[in-house]
């Protein structure tokens, strides 16, 4: 005969003891996943990995990368995801990621692998980034894995339609507006995202949803609100994502009109031109990204690409 359930009471009814249980985990959560995260940081591997050293690594670069063994170059390509986050430069992106690329570009990976590689690239995107150089390098590579998946298509359209809301969600988080560092190197947050964008942007699989999230995406920090004043190239790798997803169609003539004469309402109050550092800010990042999306939609033969022209144009006539 089955177990009559009991019940144990509580101030104004009663309570299963099932129910007790859900509602103890409920509260333990957050320390369950401190406790949870301090186990994946203790179980994270060494940088170089094991059995390899910064000499080694080095010889392999000088090598252009390349590996006998197929199964050692697998294991070594996992292992170099904990240097992402590595202070020294050299060793996180001249080896660890070039590395990566360099793999990618050779579409010597298979698609398990980087499966993989994707998924631990993205718990890396949900993790802390103290030193804020994980981000950048993780969404660096995230792109290129987007590139292979361009090359010859392994995601399912549900796994590229995840990746899409991800790289646009991490462009619109970035806060972190550094680029090169005499001692650490690039971090270049905005860059990295706006290159994830534009080799998502080529993939012909996408629809013109995607593209337009997109196209969003890159409208968000072509002009920070915050008023940073970009120096490292970021207007220029923000407009080459965003005329990848121009020769796809996905806006007419006069939606692109519309587009940029809405990103130019971003500059703000009129009343502060010419007499606030910030609003001089975003209006040199405006300039540069129109510009930037003005030249290359000139030089471009398709239609679809110089239907963005007559919109650009008119902000920079605009422009106070």
């Amino acid at each position: 005969m089955p177990k009559k359930r009991t019940k144990t009471k509580r101030a104004g009814g009663t309570v299963a003891p099932d129910q007790r249980a859900a509602a103890l985990r409920r509260r333990a959560r957050p320390w369950l996943l401190a406790l949870l995260a301090c186990a994946a940081q203790a179980q994270a591997g060494p940088c170089p990995p094991a059995g390899w050293s910064g000499d080694s690594l080095q010889a392999l670069q000088q090598a252009g990368f390349r590996m006998e063994s197929a199964a050692a170059r697998d294991a070594l390509a996992l292992g170099l995801l904990e240097c992402l986050g590595e202070p020294d430069p050299a060793l996180r992106e001249d080896l660890a990621a070039a590395a990566l690329a360099a793999w990618m570009r050779e579409g010597v990976l298979a698609p398990d692998l980087l499966r993989t590689l994707r998924d631990r690239l993205y718990r890396a995107l949900e993790q802390e980034d103290r030193d804020g150089l994980r981000w950048p390098a993780a969404a660096r590579i995230l792109g290129e894995i987007a590139g292979t998946d361009r090359a010859s298509p392994w995601m399912s359209p549900a796994e590229r339609a995840a990746m899409v809301l991800r790289a646009s969600a991490y462009l619109q988080s970035v806060r972190d507006y550094r680029g090169f560092d005499p001692v650490q190197g690039w971090r270049h947050g905005i860059a990295h995202g706006a290159d994830w964008l534009a080799q998502l942007a080529r993939n012909p699989a996408l629809d013109r949803h995607q593209l337009g999230r997109i196209v969003e995406a890159i409208g968000s920090q072509a002009v920070p609100a915050g008023g940073y004043a970009y120096v490292s190239d970021e207007p220029q790798r923000l407009a080459e994502a965003l005329l990848q997803a121009a020769r796809r169609g996905v806006r007419d003539e006069a939606g692109w009109s519309a587009w940029f004469a809405a990103l130019a309402a971003r500059l703000g109050d009129g009343d502060l031109a010419w007499r606030d550092a910030g609003w001089l800010a975003r209006r040199h990042d405006l300039q540069a990204f129109l510009q930037a999306v003005y030249v290359g939609a000139d030089q471009a033969r398709d239609p679809a690409t110089r239907a963005v022209l007559p919109g650009a144009r008119a902000a920079l006539e605009a422009l106070p």
